[in-house]
C-alpha cells in the first residue's frame, strides 16, 4: 500500500465517520463509492472492506455522545439491531452472487432515491 493510499483511506474514513455522526447515516455510503471511484477497488471488494471496517467501531463513541443528550432509544435499537444482523446475512448472500456491474447499478440508484428524498423532504 502506497503512502497516497494509505492518506486517501484515513481522510475517506474521518470524512464517514464525521458524516456518520452527524447525520446518521452508515459509513459505507461514503466509503464504499470511495473506494470504487478514487482506489479503483471492485464494487463488492469495496462493501466487504466498508462492512469490515464497520465491525469494532460501529458508532461506540457517536451513540455515547447522542445518549447523553437523550437522543438514543435502545428498545427501537435492539429491534433494528437484531433484524439488521438476518438482513445483513441474507443480503451478502444474494448480492456475492450477482454481476459486479449490477450490484453498483443498484447502489448508485438507491443512493439516487435516498438523494431525491431529502432533497424535497420538508
Amino acid at each position: 500500500m502506497t503512502p497516497q493510499t494509505i492518506i486517501v483511506l484515513l481522510l475517506v474514513g474521518l470524512v464517514a465517520g464525521i458524516l456518520s455522526s452527524m447525520v446518521g447515516i452508515g459509513g459505507g455510503v461514503v466509503i464504499v463509492p470511495s473506494l470504487v471511484l478514487i482506489l479503483g477497488m471492485s464494487q463488492k471488494l469495496a462493501q466487504g472492506t466498508s462492512l469490515a471496517m464497520m465491525l469494532p467501531p460501529i458508532g461506540v463513541l457517536a451513540v455515547m455522545n447522542y445518549y447523553k443528550q437523550g437522543f438514543v432509544d435502545f428498545k427501537v435499537g435492539a429491534l433494528l439491531c437484531l433484524t439488521f444482523v438476518i438482513g445483513s446475512y441474507f443480503g451478502s448472500k444474494l448480492v456475492l452472487g450477482l454481476d459486479t456491474a449490477l450490484v453498483k447499478k443498484i447502489f448508485a440508484v438507491f443512493l439516487m432515491i435516498v438523494a431525491v428524498k431529502y432533497f424535497f423532504d420538508k
